[in-house]
């Protein structure tokens, strides 16, 4: 079974989901804490300080710039118009987060909304709006109420653009918006398509500034008359009063009993099982509506039910989790200085076909192991592994002055088995089966009861090929 490829206890349970994967660090601080303290320290990140994920983030200033700051650094000519540079450098501050946040949570809670919420990064309309976008919809309301983020993201240039809404005018409304609004960002199917014609005539008016990139609201592209979509009524008689008639229609949207059942199964395909528990979901779905779209009580049943603590080895990390988790579980440090190995990770996550918030189409990444299951797919993460361990790409991490001692202790162990066991409880949080440490001693010609000499290539050169090869298998591989 998956489960018996994992930890047995309930703490590294927790973290193995509600993180990148566990650090040494972290486990150390959960059992300190205990798991209900961690969870709610998670659950208010800020309080936790996050100095060195701040610090990484401050080396790439484009991530953060708004939508005028972007426009400034065009006409200054420090980038170029409709150039991609703020976008891929928002890309590796969220890989800078991911791995290296204190955190954790939150930057699940991130990703998951990127998805939810899905604006394409980068892409070439949304130049100058993507990095703001993250940082006025998706980081601020991550683990706010949905209902807000919702509203946020409807008056945000980056999903106006990229939904097309910016260019609906009463006179020919644009659908795109409106259908996406309801399959993917609430209800799900289910709609008619009256519901989507009418959603695009209210979302007429939400459009941006051509002058400054903003967001504005324009009474005179507005299309009035009476509307009705998935029981919201509004007689939307004037222009003037279009975009609170959109937003009633937002939060009507937010509270509907499919659009908490919807986010409830999302957070259980996150969090639990890619086929999650019905039993779950409709609890899930209960608290998310008696707390009006507030996240953070969802979020708090969700990790103390019994389904979650079930759950063990149902989940499966996708390309871009395996990486960041790769980097967490190695734990390397961040390069002094510059951004070679940020940009080293990114094209890594792109070469494995999930780059952060790359995804093409508005649905966003898929969170389901069949979607990433591939013997291409399979060989790029072995092979970022070995690579990552042995420091050849990227070049410029902080490693262990010797990996050996850093896993293994600074006296040799006596045999092969014993150095699989004690570095697989170190990268992995358990040793491994009988069979398995056979398997792993026969790569280097070896038995798990072979003398282990310290002239010995895996206690030199080769001993990166065994920090991959436990890193290759299904012990690494399950969230």
């Amino acid at each position: 079974m998956p489960s018996d490829f994992l930890p047995a206890d309930a703490l590294s349970h927790l973290l193995r989901r509600a993180t990148y994967g566990p650090t040494p660090a972290s486990l150390a601080e959960a059992r300190r804490l205990g798991a209900s303290a961690w969870l709610e320290r998670q659950l208010a990140p800020a309080s936790i300080g996050d100095k060195t994920a701040e610090g990484l983030v401050a080396r790439l200033p484009l991530s953060a710039l708004t939508v005028d700051g972007v426009r400034a650094k065009a006409r200054s000519g420090t980038i170029r118009q409709y150039g991609w540079e703020p976008m891929y450098q928002l890309g590796a501050a969220t890989l800078a987060r991911a791995i290296w946040s204190e955190r954790q949570l939150f930057e699940t809670m991130v990703e998951f909304w990127s998805n939810h919420l899905h604006v394409a990064n980068p892409a070439g309309d949304v130049w100058e709006s993507r990095p703001d976008y993250d940082r006025r919809v998706i980081r601020a309301y991550a683990l706010g109420r949905f209902s807000d983020m919702l509203k946020a993201s409807a008056r945000h240039p980056a999903m106006l653009t990229y939904l097309d809404n910016r260019f609906s005018t009463r006179q020919a409304p644009n659908e795109n918006y409106g259908r996406e609004l309801l399959e993917l960002h609430t209800v799900g199917l289910g709609y008619t398509e009256s519901d989507v014609r009418n959603a695009a005539r209210l979302l007429t008016g939400l459009t941006v500034n051509w002058d400054t990139g903003a967001y504005r609201y324009d009474a005179a592209r507005h299309a009035t008359g009476a509307v009705k979509v998935m029981g919201f009524r509004h007689a939307n008689k004037s222009a003037a009063g279009g975009q609170t008639a959109a937003m009633a229609l937002l939060d009507h949207l937010a509270l509907h009993p499919a659009t908490a059942r919807r986010i409830a199964t999302k957070l259980c395909v996150r969090f639990v099982a890619d086929d999650p528990p019905a039993s779950l979901v409709t609890r899930l779905a209960k608290v998310y509506l008696d707390k009006r779209t507030a996240i953070v009580p969802v979020l708090r049943a969700l990790f103390t039910s019994p389904e979650f603590a079930a759950s063990v080895g149902a989940k499966t990390r996708t390309p871009y989790e395996d990486l960041v988790a790769t980097v967490r579980t190695l734990g390397f440090g961040p390069e002094p200085s510059g951004t070679q190995a940020l940009t080293a990770l990114y094209w890594i996550s792109d070469s494995a076909g999930q780059a952060p918030m790359a995804w093409a189409p508005p649905n966003g990444y898929p969170d389901v192991a069949s979607a990433w299951a591939s013997p291409s797919g399979q060989v790029i993460r072995w092979n970022a592994h070995l690579s990552i361990a042995a420091g050849w790409y990227p070049t410029t991490l902080q490693r262990p002055g010797s990996l050996l001692r850093a896993y293994a202790g600074s006296t040799l162990p006596a045999t092969y088995g014993a150095l699989i066991d004690v570095v697989a409880n170190r990268l992995l949080g358990r040793g491994v089966a009988p069979e398995h440490s056979a398997a792993l001693a026969g790569f280097f010609g070896k038995t798990p009861e072979s003398r282990l000499k310290p002239r010995d290539a895996v206690a030199d050169w080769q001993f990166p090929y065994l920090v991959a090869l436990l890193l290759n298998s299904p012990y690494f591989a399950l969230r």
